[in-house]
């Protein structure tokens, strides 16, 4: 297991933007995990290691785009009909075995290989048949309805670049390559654990004074999400000596520790005091809003990510600073999600000097898509997620907004499903 160098998330501030943050991570984060090679079935969801090089042309040779006749287009006439007679046949899987001749016509189907010579296909549409000849119209382009050798991908490109995240299609363009296996980088093992002598189980009878524990299952799924493979490593009460043991057995079998709760400056937050005692705490109070408590560090060698113990907090710094620096940590290049602009109905007032993420739902006036503020918006009321579509982001530098603004968007399809 690799380890990363102990100043890379170093920042002499003491509130860091969310953009310095993110350059942070593209600068000086690396993948911590080994490669392995797996079979082409198993590759969905896995980051490729290295580019993936085209060994051939896709497709492999040039191709009928339609079911027709394959002609020499210098054998039409430009103003009048041409009748030709058919003297073969082309079809996929069944080219034909010699070169085309002047005057003739090929009946040919969609995906036969192009007969040698041929360098135009007229759509069995556009065409008579009788008699053994084919009648064909005049006006058709030289090239027309014919896909070139390697029109898809050419030898020697790069297919799929190292670092991607395999999906779906991806497999058939390897496959169409010939390749039944890819060298991926190894799941990014990640321990993740509760924190509050307040939080409890669901499904048991809930004490008085406590909650349930919301963080985990969201936090499990959104690792596993990112191809991480996680250890669920319960809750643990506020007591610093059995967090502290938790965390250095997890440092010894982990490439993360992702924790909830317990990383603001109150007495009973002890997981920054654990990652101060046990290795480097390079505290980023990041200049956001929900969320600004985060924990940044090393155990052993590992790094850390401390999440706020508020669920919205913890669902928002997971998507903007957590997702980044797990995908850079798993070997995955930079995903940035796309946003788009929409007009926004609500008046909002923010501090100049941080980024606000504004949950909002979206409805359609015309031709504009209209951004609707939630009515609740504490860091602690989940449904506010779960009851909108994304988050409105107000950069560092504004001060609010004012009804028919037009401001960036967020899905939240793009960062946490």
């Amino acid at each position: 297991m690799a380890q990363l160098s102990d100043d890379c998330f170093a920042f002499g501030g003491t509130l860091l933007g969310v953009d310095a943050a993110l350059a942070l991570v593209a600068e000086r984060v690396h993948p911590v995990v080994g490669v392995e090679t797996v079979p082409l079935a198993e590759a969905a969801g896995r980051i490729l290691q290295a580019d993936l090089i085209a060994g051939m042309d896709v497709p492999p040779h040039a191709n009928s785009a339609v079911d027709g006749y394959a002609i020499v287009h210098a054998d039409l006439a430009s103003d009048r009909d041409t009748e030709l007679p058919v003297t073969g046949r082309a079809a996929a899987g069944h080219p034909l075995d010699r070169v085309i001749e002047r005057g003739e016509a090929i009946r040919i189907f969609t995906g036969a290989p192009m007969p040698d010579g041929a360098d135009t296909v007229m759509m069995q549409e556009d065409c008579t048949f009788s008699g053994g000849k084919v009648t064909l119209k005049p006006g058709i382009k030289k090239g027309a309805n014919r896909r070139h050798a390697g029109e898809d991908v050419e030898k020697g490109s790069v297919a799929l670049p190292a670092g991607r995240r395999l999906k779906p299609v991806d497999l058939g363009l390897a496959a169409a390559l010939g390749h039944d296996r890819l060298t991926v980088f190894e799941p990014l093992r990640v321990a993740l654990l509760s924190t509050g002598d307040e939080v409890c189980e669901p499904g048991i009878p809930l004490p008085p004074g406590a909650i349930y524990d919301a963080n985990r299952v969201m936090l499990a799924s959104l690792l596993r999400g990112l191809g991480c493979r996680v250890s669920d490593l319960g809750i643990r009460p506020d007591h610093a000596a059995a967090l502290a043991d938790t965390l250095t057995a997890a440092a010894k079998e982990h490439d993360l520790i992702v924790t909830s709760g317990g990383v603001s400056t109150g007495e009973e937050d002890h997981v920054r005091a654990a990652i101060e005692r046990l290795g480097r705490l390079d505290f980023w109070r990041l200049a956001i809003k929900p969320g600004r408590p985060v924990a940044l560090g090393h155990i052993k060698g590992v790094p850390l990510i401390g999440l706020p113990g508020n669920p919205v907090a913890a669902a928002l710094t997971f998507a903007i600073l957590g997702r980044p620096l797990i995908l850079r940590l798993a070997g995955a290049a930079e995903e940035k999600p796309a946003t788009f602009r929409v007009r926004a109905d609500f008046s909002y007032q923010k501090r100049p000097g941080r980024r606000e993420y504004v949950r909002a739902s979206l409805s359609r006036d015309g031709d504009a898509v209209v951004a609707h503020k939630y009515p609740k918006d504490g860091a602690g009321i989940l449904s506010s997620i779960v009851r909108t579509d994304g988050f409105v982001i107000l950069d560092e530098d504004a001060d609010g907004l004012q009804p028919g603004a037009t401001v960036d968007f967020l899905p939240y399809a793009e960062i946490i499903g």
